[in-house]
């Protein structure tokens, strides 16, 4: 009978309790939401949905907390790559998988570049990096709404009907882009639950090359300077161009994630849209079991299928619990923040060495 008891506790301790806590939650929404009359079936459909979306810029979380740097809450930067890269394709008259494949070439190289001089910035503010990365997220904001006014494009798909600049919002449709990744294999489970095959897969074979990373020399040096400088220093490791080669990876991953999820969402969302990206990307990581310092491909798994669930499910149920108002803004805004929160009161627990 002890052993049961010690065995339990060692499962707690690896999954994490809040984990466990938050998924018994969502299955209690999910049951609480059938007994109020909807569909479980479209809600699980909804949440795949949404976890393949954004599940690869969850993963662009994990380089940069193995690295040391904390979570890349400058998570707006490598989307603005990506964002870039999109219209690029766009007038450059690419359209179905060409766009698809053109936005990702474009958006990794541009986020090479870029990711490089922000591990830079990041190796100047040792110790600050999770609030200078907050502020260098916003920044790029603010510079790319600029760049989307200013850059002469002209593509009809996308500019202003009168004057210059980029819309807001982009339609994908109309290049055959929308929800093609979606669509590749994706098959319906009765009449309430589609699979989109093809996004999900795509998310799982970056986690694969994430996880095959990460055990490989390079990945392993790069875990090493993120859980102790004294020992990479003593080792002979170069802790700076780990850290910058760590946060390449972040932001390449980023670029690449808001491709993934505007082919799915149907709409490139340009200047104010990326601006607060990085904290459901934080949230669901973190929700997944992750720490500031460790997190494993795992918990993005475990983490977006989870806060998307949650989101996903408890939203509807609240307005139907709340009939006559609509929460779901309120309520989104508090589980994603009350998550963020808790996890960085775990920050300095088990720090470095």
């Amino acid at each position: 009978m002890e052993e049961k008891k010690i065995s339990l506790k060692d499962m707690v301790q690896k999954i994490g309790l809040p984990t466990i806590i938050i998924a018994a939650f969502l299955i209690f929404i999910l049951v609480l939401g059938h007994f109020m009359g909807l569909s479980v079936a479209t809600l699980l459909s909804d949440t795949v949905k949404r976890a393949g979306m954004n599940g690869i810029l969850v993963l662009a979380m994990l380089p940069s907390i193995q690295s040391g740097t904390g979570p890349n809450f400058a998570l707006p930067i490598g989307v603005e790559c990506g964002l870039f890269g999109i219209v690029c394709a766009i007038e450059f008259g690419f359209t179905g998988w060409g766009w698809f494949f053109a936005s990702i070439a474009i958006s990794i190289v541009l986020a090479t570049v870029v990711g490089y001089f922000y591990g830079k910035l990041l190796n100047a503010v040792k110790g600050s990096e999770m609030t200078i990365a907050t502020y260098a997220g916003f920044s790029i904001v603010a510079f790319m709404c600029l760049l989307w006014l200013l850059i002469p494009f002209k593509s009809p798909n996308m500019g202003w009907f009168i004057g210059q600049g980029l819309r807001e919002t982009i339609q994908l449709d109309v290049i055959g882009a929308n929800m093609i990744l979606n669509n590749f294999l994706g098959f319906s489970v009765g009449p309430d639950f589609y699979f989109p095959t093809g996004m999900i897969l795509f998310f799982l074979f970056f986690c694969f090359l994430v996880w095959a990373f990460f055990r490989s020399k390079q990945g392993i040096a790069i875990s090493a300077v993120g859980s102790s400088n004294s020992f990479s220093e003593a080792s002979g490791l170069n802790i700076n161009r780990n850290r910058i080669l760590a946060n390449i990876l972040s932001t390449i991953l980023g670029a690449i994630g808001i491709v993934v999820y505007s082919q799915s969402y149907g709409y490139a969302q340009l200047y104010n849209a990326p601006l607060t990206m990085a904290f459901a990307a934080v949230a669901a990581i973190l929700i997944g079991g992750a720490s500031a310092q460790r997190a494993k491909v795992s918990h993005v798994i475990l983490g977006v299928f989870l806060f998307q669930g949650l989101l996903t499910s408890a939203l509807p149920v609240a307005n139907r619990v709340f009939a006559g108002t609509d929460l779901s803004e309120v309520m989104r805004m508090v589980i994603q923040n009350g998550i963020i929160l808790y996890a960085l009161t775990q920050v300095r627990k088990g720090g470095k060495g």
